[in-house]
């Protein structure tokens, strides 16, 4: 099968075999069922062979004896590859396929032989494969070439033949048309990655609850004995906050599903993450590669850094169109001057010089905004422990957006400890920081300042104060959830790829194009503004 997804396309088969990447979509589900019903025929079914000589093991679907010579056949799902003039032929990735298939029998019998029979379901037609030294030549060709992609930590290029990557699964991880709007500049593309996520997030923040396996459910049960059954097939990730139990059973069958579980203070600190982290050591090579080069790093943090204060400059500007911004000119003056200033930089630090001189004219102006709010106001930014309200909120929120940010980092099986911007002073993971910069202002400052203005939040109910600190209440943590949720799944069009997508599933785009940039494939990585 690797040396059948070898012929279709070498990227495919680098994804697959080489980097672990599989994706099962309804196509590979329709060829396990057609399998699965392959009649029981007097001769071999489901035929397993290895050969150290070749270096390939394979399993034949049927293999049987006909005019005194076994045939193998291979069962496809598809249709046949018909000729001009009506003559049926295998598709060459099926013809390699079962060549190979024959190599191992003819080793194992040790005796040649001269056919193989491949099957199309769709039509239900049979092609005839001769087995020539031309096509054993072919397998032994794709077997060495196989084993030098093995060795290499560099994806092969992308196929090009565009036709290839509309029936292949894996199309939403290598993000093929994407390549092509760089490499020719093509002005739309077909849409192969997934508007929005398959599965939704799992909160959990009821203080003294436990989450219990349950068949093929998750029982969260709080103090009170009040239950609730999850399936578990519907769940994405689970967000633990606070003191909240998770039973061994519950954290094995999440590990064996690849649902991650983040665990957070019940204030919204991040302490971290149990999840399958195994796998993806090309990937990580690469990365670690482009970040120790200190030029390519501070060439991407000036595109984050212009990304952000781009979106906060925006945000101002439109929250001021219909008023007057005489009161905001100095501070949208300082932003406008960073935005310009920033992509000079000479080196990380006076980049984060103009990056600070952004953030504090952008919270005085959010605070000049919000200051008719009362105790609600957002009167510039303090944290570690927040002070009032409207920081208690935006760090909870902070918090849930570095979450998503990890798991986004995790499922494309980069390294978070890697970043090319933020440096390793906490505990905190230098490339979840890096990109959470890229969707501060759209998931959560403009969700806390829409808030605010619908007066949505009782500071009585929602808050805990302690001295001069300031945290969200068991209420004020479900509120915020609630609000953050909703807006991850707002969609909206990006401005250089040109197809809509919710802002979950942008998160995992953007680490996607990331990686794009040392694959050199570079440009689209932090390009989306907010209007």
């Amino acid at each position: 099968m690797a040396l059948h997804a070898l012929e279709y396309c070498e990227r495919l088969f680098y994804l697959e075999e080489v980097e672990g990447i599989r994706i099962a979509d309804q196509a590979v589900y329709d060829g396990r069922r057609l399998h699965e019903e392959i009649p029981e025929y007097v001769e071999m079914t489901s035929f397993t062979l290895q050969s150290d000589v070749l270096g390939i093991q394979g399993k034949v679907d049927v293999v049987r004896s006909m005019g005194g010579e076994w045939i193998p056949f291979e069962y496809k799902k598809g249709r046949a590859n018909l000729t001009r003039d009506g003559k049926v032929r295998p598709w060459p990735s099926d013809e390699i396929q079962v060549a190979a298939y024959t190599l191992l029998l003819e080793e194992h019998f040790d005796r040649k032989i001269s056919e193989a029979k491949v099957y199309y379901a769709q039509d239900h037609r049979t092609a005839n494969v001769t087995i020539n030294d031309a096509l054993r030549n072919r397998v032994h060709a794709a077997v060495n070439r196989a084993t030098d992609l093995r060795s290499s930590a560099l994806r092969p290029p992308i196929a090009t033949n565009e036709r290839l990557c509309s029936r292949c699964s894996l199309a939403p991880v290598c993000l093929p048309e994407e390549e092509r709007l760089i490499q020719s500049g093509k002005k739309e593309i077909p849409r192969y990655f997934p508007p929005d996520r398959e599965g939704d997030v799992l909160h959990v923040s009821t203080h003294g609850s436990t989450i219990r396996r349950s068949g093929d459910s998750l029982l969260i049960e709080n103090r009170d004995g009040d239950k609730t059954n999850v399936a578990i097939h519907s769940i994405q990730s689970i967000a633990v906050h606070g003191h909240v139990q998770v039973t061994t059973q519950a954290i094995h069958r999440c590990l064996s599903e690849g649902i991650p579980i983040h665990y957070l203070t019940g204030g919204g600190t991040y302490l971290g993450t149990v999840g399958n982290l195994a796998g993806g050591v090309q990937r990580r090579l690469r990365q670690y590669s482009a970040m120790v080069n200190g030029d390519f790093c501070l060439h991407l943090a000036k595109i984050l850094a212009k990304a952000k204060i781009d979106s906060q400059l925006r945000y101002i500007l439109r929250l001021t169109r219909e008023k007057d911004r005489d009161a905001l000119q100095d501070q949208i003056d300082q932003m406008r001057q960073a935005a310009r200033k920033s992509s000079a930089a000479k080196d990380l630090n006076e980049l984060r010089g103009w990056e600070g001189v952004t953030g504090k004219a952008y919270f005085s102006s959010l605070g000049h905004l919000t200051r008719n709010d009362g105790v609600l106001s957002i009167n510039g930014r303090n944290r570690r422990p927040p002070r009032d309200p409207a920081n208690a909120i935006l760090s909870f929120l902070y918090s849930l957006l570095y979450k998503d940010c990890l798991q986004a980092i995790i499922v494309v099986g980069l390294d978070p400890c890697l970043g090319f911007y933020h440096q390793p002073r906490s505990s905190a993971y230098p490339l979840a920081l890096d990109l959470m910069e890229l969707f501060r202002v759209s998931l959560v400052d403009m969700v806390v300042l829409g808030s605010l203005h619908r007066q949505q939040w009782d500071i009585t109910a929602d808050f805990e104060f302690a001295g001069k600190q300031c945290w969200l209440s068991s209420s004020g943590r479900k509120k915020a959830i609630v609000l953050y949720e909703r807006r991850k799944q707002d969609t909206w069009k990006h401005p250089v790829i040109g197809y809509s997508l919710s802002y979950d599933r942008a998160i995992e785009l953007e680490v996607r194009l990331l990686e794009k940039e040392w694959a050199g494939v570079a440009g689209l990585f932090a390009q989306s503004r907010i209007r």
